[in-house]
């Protein structure tokens, strides 16, 4: 339940009379990497929905269509650890630069050999590096907020929350453009325009992203000695607590948009998917602006916990909608649920892993997203080829219920070890505390 902190400093009381947004934008030097931050993720949103059209169109099956994206998202989710943990220790820029410029070629031959027929295996084969060098550009943002927002002591900022739902706002804000952009233009326009468009997109905002160099975090270099002698973000077990919690969340997405695109198409009204998913976008973006404006008293594990389980009973009507507009508003309550989660378990990671590990541990929850999306599109797509859309929709459930399952199992590995910060979520500690 939210709640008024007590303030315990002249500081914490401006935030806690006037906690979020505001507050939030008003910190030096954040435009710097926002504004380009948003135009570099743009493209991420277009992608997938951009490739289950392409292959769809020329292979005429949502299963093989499915499982080219799955392999995109299992290449993305094996990868972006990696390219995190390359960018902690040598820059975001040296990561970013080469990344968009071969994600660029590879999506290139997607569509070649989609255009021309090619056999699945080719398409699989191409599928690989288009997933693996997909530019980790909310990853990115994110470390950037840690320190723009990182005190003298360099303790998480209670903002941190906000700028997680800030975060969570802009991603789905792009998910309810990207979708809409790419239907309009693989139907409109040409079966291949989204993914072209994507490809063009990636260089452009990604290059401008790459070029806000003042923002980036310092590179972590190893080096006996240093702060940066850690291993990997995976060893903390909270982290891979929230990778698995996580997964659930990627198969809705996942479950989602391949379900409503085979609904739509059911319907005889193709051209709207992009329109469906993106109302299921925006209800994520509405409870993100919500949820970032209040301060809470219930610990990140409990509101952790309550988000999945709120999620989990969203999910449960979908397999048997039946027209169009009961989807739309049902994709909207879906939407509503997924946020708390969302921006919850990227407040906590920040809590749990050292600075010199932070975008690898961000690059791990965005790849679990990833990995559970592919397994989803794949499953999905099966399930509606064979058994129609109303099948498909029993993959979000299925997955998001496993995930609060294990979640509850794993609940213990969810406390920060203490180092002297202040509790996530909660304005007004100054000593540090466990959540729950």
């Amino acid at each position: 339940m939210p709640t008024s902190p007590s303030p315990s400093s002249s500081s914490q009381h401006d935030l806690a009379r006037a906690p979020g947004y505001r507050q939030l934008l008003r910190t030096p030097g954040v435009w710097a990497f926002v504004l380009p931050g948003f135009a570099a993720r743009q493209p991420f949103a277009m992608l997938t929905i951009s490739m289950v059209l392409l292959v769809e169109h020329t292979t005429g099956s949502y299963g093989t269509a499915g499982a080219v994206a799955a392999v995109t998202g299992v290449a993305m989710a094996v990868c972006a650890p990696r390219g995190g943990r390359l960018a902690d220790r040598f820059g975001q820029r040296a990561v970013l630069i080469p990344g968009i410029a071969l994600h660029a070629a590879s999506v290139g031959a997607l569509v070649a050999l989609g255009l021309a027929h090619a056999p699945a295996w080719a398409l699989f084969a191409a599928a690989v590096p288009t997933g693996a060098t997909v530019p980790q550009i909310g990853p990115m943002v994110r470390s950037r907020w840690a320190v723009a927002l990182a005190g003298p002591s360099a303790r998480p900022s209670p903002l941190m929350q906000t700028a997680a739902a800030f975060e969570s706002v802009t991603d789905e804000f792009t998910f309810v453009i990207g979708p809409v952009l790419a239907t309009a233009l693989c139907t409109g326009v040409h079966p291949a325009a989204g993914l072209i468009a994507e490809a063009t997109l990636t260089l452009a905002g990604g290059s401008l992203f790459a070029a806000q160099r003042r923002t980036a975090p310092r590179p972590h270099r190893t080096a006996a000695g240093s702060d940066s002698h850690h291993g990997s973000a995976l060893s903390v077990p909270g982290v891979r607590a929230l990778v698995i919690a996580f997964l659930g969340i990627g198969a809705v997405f996942g479950g989602m948009q391949v379900s409503i695109t085979a609904f739509t198409q059911e319907a005889g009204h193709p051209g709207l998917s992009g329109v469906v998913y993106g109302t299921f976008a925006a209800g994520n973006m509405l409870a993100g602006v919500a949820y970032g404006a209040v301060t809470w008293r219930r610990s990140p594990r409990r509101r952790l916990l309550a988000g999945y389980a709120a999620l989990t009973l969203a999910c449960v009507p979908l397999w048997a909608v039946q027209a169009l507009p009961v989807l739309g508003a049902l994709g909207l309550v879906v939407g509503l649920c997924i946020a708390p989660a969302l921006i919850t378990g990227y407040t906590l990671v920040d809590a749990l892993v050292p600075a010199a590990t932070r975008t690898e541990a961000f690059t791990w929850l965005t790849g679990a997203v990833a990995l559970g999306q592919a397994a989803a599109v794949t499953v999905a797509g099966l399930l509606a080829d064979h058994a129609g859309s109303h099948a498909g929709f029993t993959v979000p459930l299925t997955g998001t219920a496993v995930a609060f399952v294990m979640l509850a199992v794993l609940r213990g590995h969810l406390v920060p070890t203490p180092r002297g910060t202040i509790a996530v979520g909660a304005i007004g500690h100054r000593r540090a505390v466990t959540v729950d």
